[in-house]
């Protein structure tokens, strides 16, 4: 397919053509580690959409009113740019590109009805997971994506999230030009989680490599890492997995799959 890599077939080399997180993805299914399957939809797909609709050419002239030290424009702008690209539609070539691949994913996981698999749409930028800039929660994810229909817009809202607020001007702010950057969109199966959690491969708060740090809460890992929750913590000690200290938080909610696609906050059940 000209616009669609599966994860066994990416590498940290291809960070241009599929971002930060699709490239990484890419390394862990090569290191063997149980990463759910998916693909992502290149960036390449993104620019033939901006090319077909004329949108590269609205977003040059937007741009080039807009003055790149002073935030109040950048936002405008901004804003501007995203309702141009979630006014269009995916072109229809690269529609089919995606819906062969996600009727293929779900195939793969033996759903019997593979045209409503749970899926999460994942924005995955070019200048993502950088040594010297994360980007880390700039652009946009989607959870619980079901059928043909929603897979597109959703693909095409991760492209717009690529012009949100916090992410032009987290930009602006590292001295990125906005025309340089690419995005592309990671979609990937879901897992139906009871228990998710975070883990730092490192100590965040003292840097200490030996140790390694686990946030975890009910649910889907969106309330961790929204911080809807405070999880529990777990420091770990890496050579042998030994616990060495654990806080255990009140975690009131807990995000769950919505019946009719996407999440829903809920009450955690009493005995949580």
């Amino acid at each position: 397919m000209k616009h669609i890599r599966w994860f066994e077939e990416i590498t940290a080399a291809d960070m241009d053509v599929v971002g930060g997180k699709g490239a990484n993805l890419g390394e862990m299914v090569a290191a063997g580690l149980p990463v759910p399957p998916g693909f992502c939809v290149t960036a390449s797909g993104y620019r033939e959409f901006l090319e077909e609709s004329g949108l590269d050419h609205a977003i040059d002239d937007t741009l080039s009113q807009v003055r790149g030290d002073d935030p109040a424009q950048m936002v405008e702008g901004a804003a501007r740019i995203r309702s141009l690209i979630t006014a269009q539609t995916v072109p229809e070539a690269l529609s089919r590109e995606i819906m062969d691949g996600y009727a293929r994913l779900g195939k793969l996981q033996g759903v019997v009805n593979p045209d409503r698999m749970p899926v999460a749409v994942r924005s995955s930028a070019s200048t993502e997971d950088l040594p010297t800039a994360s980007f880390a929660g700039q652009q946009d994810t989607y959870l619980n994506v079901r059928g043909d229909r929603d897979l597109l817009h959703r693909v095409r809202d991760c492209w717009a999230s690529l012009w949100t607020d916090r992410a032009v001007l987290y930009r602006a702010k590292q001295g990125f030009d906005h025309r340089g950057v690419d995005i592309a969109a990671v979609v990937q199966a879901m897992v139906p989680s009871d228990v998710s959690g975070v883990l730092f491969t490192a100590n965040p708060v003292t840097g200490d490599r030996s140790q390694a740090v686990i946030n975890a809460s009910w649910g889907l890992g969106e309330a961790i890492v929204s911080g809807h929750v405070t999880p529990d913590t777990f420091t770990v000690r890496n050579a042998d997995g030994e616990i060495l200290s654990r806080q255990i938080a009140d975690k009131a909610h807990t995000i769950q799959y919505a019946e009719d696609g996407g999440t829903v906050e809920l009450p955690a059940p009493a005995g949580l």
